[in-house]
C-alpha cells in the first residue's frame, strides 16, 4: 500500500448523495453517515475544502432518460426532505453544495471548475451508492486527471457485491482505497 501525502490546502472531500431520501432508500447507511462525518471533521479541523454533492430534480424532466433494459426506480412522490443533507454533517457556509441531475458529480455542474479554482488536485470520496454515483463520480474525476483516494467503508451499495466489485475491480486502477480509519491514522496527525 502506498503511502498517502496529503497536503490539504490540494485536497477535497467529496461527499456523494448522503441525503436524506438516498440514506432511506438504503439499509445500513449510519455507518457510512457516520464514517464519512469523521471525514468531514477532520478535513474542517485541517481547513480542508468539503463538496457535499446531492441529487435533485428541478420538475422532473431534467434527469437524463435514455433507454435501458432496468428502467430507474419509479418513486410516486419525492419527500420535502429528499435532497436535505444528513444532519450528522452540520452543513456549514464555508461548505460547498454540488447539485446534480445524473450519476456523476462532474457533468453539469461546477465541481471542477470550483475545485481547480482553488488548486485541489486530489480528491477523497465516499458516500453511496458505490457502483453509482461514486463510481460514476470517481470515473469522471479519473479523466479529469484528479488522484483519488476511496473511503471504502463511508460508502455503501444495494448490496454487498456490488459495493465490492467497485472496490476490487475499479478503484484500484484509478486511485488508492483506505477505511476511514487508515486514512485517519495516516493523514490526521501530521500538517
Amino acid at each position: 500500500m502506498s503511502t498517502l501525502n496529503i497536503d490539504f490546502s490540494k485536497t477535497a472531500l467529496v461527499i456523494i448523495d448522503l441525503q436524506k431520501g438516498i440514506t432511506k432508500m438504503f439499509g445500513g447507511t449510519q455507518e457510512v453517515v457516520d464514517q464519512a462525518a469523521r471525514l468531514v471533521e477532520l478535513f474542517r479541523q485541517k481547513d480542508g475544502f468539503i463538496a457535499f454533492v446531492k441529487v435533485a430534480m428541478h420538475d422532473g424532466r431534467d434527469s437524463l432518460k435514455p433507454t435501458t433494459d432496468q428502467p430507474p426506480r419509479a418513486m410516486s412522490s419525492i419527500p420535502a426532505d429528499w435532497a436535505e443533507l444528513a444532519p450528522e454533517f452540520r452543513v456549514t457556509g464555508q461548505d460547498y453544495i454540488v447539485t446534480k441531475r445524473q450519476w456523476g458529480a462532474f457533468f453539469g455542474t461546477d465541481l471542477d471548475l470550483q475545485l481547480r479554482r482553488r488548486g485541489i488536485d486530489t480528491i477523497v470520496l465516499c458516500g453511496v451508492s458505490t457502483n453509482i454515483g461514486v463510481e460514476g463520480t470517481a470515473r469522471e474525476a479519473y479523466q479529469h486527471g484528479y488522484n483519488q483516494i476511496f473511503i471504502t467503508d463511508a460508502m455503501a451499495a444495494a448490496s454487498e457485491e456490488e459495493h465490492q466489485s467497485s472496490c476490487k475491480y475499479i478503484f484500484p486502477r484509478i486511485g488508492k482505497l483506505r477505511t476511514t480509519e487508515e486514512f485517519v491514522a495516516e493523514v490526521g496527525s501530521g500538517e
